[in-house]
């Protein structure tokens, strides 16, 4: 599977996102456990800080 020279290389973005529909479970997996230690570190900081 070689690309022709009139090609572009698939973007970054573009890989990454095929990447995630065909890895949807660990994709999901991943976006919920850094969205729950987003809000634990921001509700630390309030907490911490108020």
């Amino acid at each position: 599977m070689s690309a022709s020279p009139t090609e572009q290389k698939p973007s970054y973005v573009k890989l990454a996102m095929r990447n995630m529909v065909q890895k949807r479970v660990t994709s999901l997996k991943h976006f919920v456990l850094t969205t729950v230690g987003l809000l634990t570190v921001l509700v630390g900081l309030a907490y911490l800080t108020r």
